[in-house]
């Protein structure tokens, strides 16, 4: 009996991880556009390097935990390009996604101030699952997994547009066309377990003046997959002399949030944030929340970054 619930709850894991919540999720989303959407890229009008670790449910034996790796910038005043990896797993590495893509955006200005850039991504997805990991796990409970082992590596392509100026943004995208599927019955080709869905992004921010020390920045980001809830984050910062950012977030029937970010200079960027489920996981003594960790460094050359100063 306990190999049947263990083996039955790391599949519906797996499921719920690459199914539910395919893409990972963050709080600092703002921040970490290009893993979501190629458009973005070039739009800082510099060169940036961004990392960011996510821990999810800290106290959980086998919780969620992302990183991600961003580089992008301009090649010219029309083309940009980025490459982004972000790498999750779960289960103490029983369970691991890796994304890798190559990201090209066009950029088109409609007016004075705003801009409108359109792209494309291509990379591939690895999945890598090591059932000899799994608590009290037994081969004869999952007919449908051929190897203890299982690699899988899934080609993908992505399109957005992203509608910008100096003080807003938003952006639409599809990150990922190519629906996979994965654990394929071998007696049943037209059955698989788990397959890979479309995420559908839009984000959108703002950037209002209400004193020469201090921008309030409204954001929010909606996503939609097949078979799940959508998902909404709505973000509220203060921006602090251009310095220091203090605010807060709320995602839709899962968390409430607390967001930091500190401006060291003109080229590095540290941002921190802490989530507090309200969902009923939110009570349990092993979850002590969830934290992220972001900081980005931009090569900043010839005073540009003054003169049209980036806020998202």
């Amino acid at each position: 009996m306990n190999k049947t619930i263990f083996s039955t709850l790391f599949l519906l894991m797996t499921i719920s991880f690459g199914f539910g919540q395919q893409d990972a999720q963050f709080t600092q989303y703002m921040y970490n556009t290009l893993t979501v959407n190629p458009a973005y890229a070039g739009s800082r009008e510099v060169l940036g390097v961004s990392v960011l670790h996510r821990s999810q449910w800290v106290g959980l034996d086998g919780a969620p935990s992302t990183q991600t790796f961003n580089i992008q910038g301009p090649y010219n005043d029309k083309i940009g390009l980025g490459f982004s990896i972000v790498h999750d797993e779960i289960g103490n590495n029983t369970n691991q996604n890796t994304y890798f893509d190559i990201a090209f955006s066009y950029t088109v200005p409609t007016s004075e101030k705003y801009k409108l850039s359109f792209g494309l991504m291509a990379g591939g997805h690895l999945l890598n699952v090591d059932f000899n990991k799994l608590r009290n796990y037994s081969a004869s409970l999952t007919p449908s997994v051929e190897d203890e082992l299982y690699k899988r590596f899934s080609p993908n392509i992505g399109a957005g547009i992203y509608f910008h100026s100096d003080k807003f943004y938003m952006g639409l995208s599809v990150p990922d066309f190519l629906e996979s599927e994965h654990f394929q019955n071998p007696d049943d080709e037209g059955t698989a377990i788990a397959s890979e869905r479309m995420n559908i992004y839009l984000i959108s921010g703002y950037v209002f003046d209400l004193s020469p020390s201090l921008k309030f920045k409204p954001a929010y980001l909606i996503k939609a997959i097949a078979g799940a809830p959508i998902q909404v984050d709505l973000s509220a910062n203060f921006l602090i002399n251009e310095k220091v950012t203090l605010g807060a977030a709320y995602r839709l029937d899962a968390a409430i949030s607390a967001l930091f970010g500190f401006q060291m200079g003109k080229s590095f960027m540290l941002g921190l944030a802490y989530d507090r489920e309200i969902s009923s996981l939110g009570g349990e003594q092993f979850n002590g929340g969830s934290f992220e960790v972001f900081l980005r460094y931009e090569f900043i050359k010839n005073g540009k970054i003054d003169l049209t100063p980036r806020f998202f």
